[in-house]
């Protein structure tokens, strides 16, 4: 039950990988992102397509992972694909933007979002928020400090409880709010007949982020080779369906051109139903699904700033694990200290921008690695994903104009994305230079 390799124990059986995936990908994405996907779509049928081809394009992505963490089942995820295929700079640069930017500043993004809605929920004043955000993720250490058993537990029990909150929000949506509405909610959008159907991509991609966390905690999945193939294709056609019937419910209550104005749709929905009671009810299912969020994507990138440390890319003390609860703690404390930081520094709200900037782009690359493993490694592999190379061909494509379509949208966030990536070139050298225990 113990890794060769790294010691971590292996206890995570399909059930709760398949929620890990789930919990890893639905945020404050799905409750918060349609209105502004509305607003670059024509037409409710359009909106449909581009969430269901999203979906299918990071399910795409999910079998390229699969494939990747049975050839490699221990953690680390991406870190590991990319040192193996392209040296030990280009796993240095991934740490390096997923410690500064990627995890870090989608959890305090994230968390604010969490602090607001819970505020909210108990009529808290504006200024709580911070703190609580503060909180919320000092808390998401604490839970995770004593071992994975009652981390998953409880990551179980968010995701849970994000799926009763999108199940009670698609209920009142379709059978509630939206029965005998009449509304021809696929029909075109007259106000928005000329709006670019590419830059909807951004917002959408952002609420499917997150697919590759399991592949982190691969070295703590039972059977790993059999176990993260099925969790991945499972987990992501759950978040598909879910994704879908809730943009579903969204137009049926609100129609296309009332979605593209709202900014709390699922506030909305729920206050059409049952009145503020209704808003209460889902801002708590908000506040949940977001604070889970926060804990696994925390709990995975400590697992790659553990593997960094022994492998000689970070500190060594963050490389080891706690004798008796077999956990990255320093990693943690550390990833989850940084993100608290950029709750504190207010800069949250931009370092969205270039997380979700970054984590695509490593996504993409990440998956460019499979090109590499077929081409130096010929034997069995547990899992082979279908339709090579012509799947992780699409992937990889698709991915790369959406990143120059952020870039020419977006030239100055996506722009300092990059520049804090390419900062990590000289630190990397410095690094090197000083601490010759790096392994090439």
């Amino acid at each position: 039950m113990t890794s060769p390799v790294t010691g971590y124990q292996r206890s995570l059986r399909l059930r709760d990988a398949a929620l890990v995936v789930i919990g890893g990908i639905i945020g404050g994405g799905i409750f918060l992102n349609p209105g502004i996907a509305a607003q670059r779509t024509e037409s409710g049928l359009a909106l449909l397509l581009m969430w269901v081809g999203a979906g299918v394009l990071t399910l795409i992505g999910a079998l390229c992972y699969a494939e990747l963490g049975a050839r490699r089942p221990h953690a680390g995820g991406t870190y590991v694909y990319l040192r193996e295929a392209f040296g030990p700079l280009a796993g240095f640069l991934f740490g390096w933007t997923m410690l500064l930017v990627i995890y870090s500043g989608s959890s305090a993004a994230v968390a604010t979002i969490f602090a607001s809605y819970a505020a909210s929920v108990f009529g808290l004043p504006a200024g709580v928020a911070t703190p609580l955000a503060v909180g919320a993720l000092a808390m998401v250490a604490v839970i995770n400090l004593f071992g994975l058993k009652f981390g998953v537990q409880m990551q179980n029990l968010f995701t849970l409880l994000k799926l009763l909150a999108v199940a009670v929000l698609v209920v009142c949506g379709l059978f509630l709010a939206g029965v005998g509405s009449g509304a021809p909610w696929l029909a075109a959008d007259p106000a928005r007949a000329d709006v670019g159907f590419m830059s909807a991509s951004l917002p959408v991609l952002f609420a499917y982020s997150g697919f590759t966390y399991l592949n982190n905690l691969a070295g703590e999945v039972r059977e790993p080779q059999r176990t993260l193939p099925r969790a991945l294709f499972l987990g992501m056609l759950g978040v598909i369906a879910a994704y879908a019937l809730v943009n579903v419910a969204y137009l049926a209550v609100l129609g296309h051109d009332g979605l593209a104005h709202s900014r709390t749709p699922a506030a909305e929905v729920m206050n059409k139903v049952f009145g503020p009671a209704g808003a209460k009810v889902i801002a708590i299912g908000i506040a949940i699904s977001t604070f889970g969020f926060c804990n696994i994507t925390l709990v995975a990138g400590a697992r790659v700033l553990q593997v960094m440390g022994a492998d000689g890319l970070f500190f060594a003390s963050v490389g080891r694990l706690h004798p008796r609860h077999h956990t990255p703690n320093l990693a943690l404390v550390l990833l989850v200290g940084w993100s608290i930081v950029l709750v504190l520094s207010g800069s949250y709200g931009q370092l969205l921008d270039y997380a979700t900037f970054g984590d695509w782009l490593a996504c993409a690359v990440g998956v460019a690695t499979l090109f590499w493993y077929r081409h130096r490694q010929q034997g069995e592999v547990a899992f082979r994903v279908p339709g090579y190379p012509l799947l992780p061909l699409i992937f990889v494509v698709v991915i790369g104009l959406v990143v120059v379509q952020s870039l020419r949208t977006s030239l100055v966030n996506t722009g300092i994305g990059v520049a804090i990536m390419a900062a990590g070139i000289p630190v990397y050298f410095i690094w090197k230079h000083l601490f010759r225990a790096v392994r090439t």
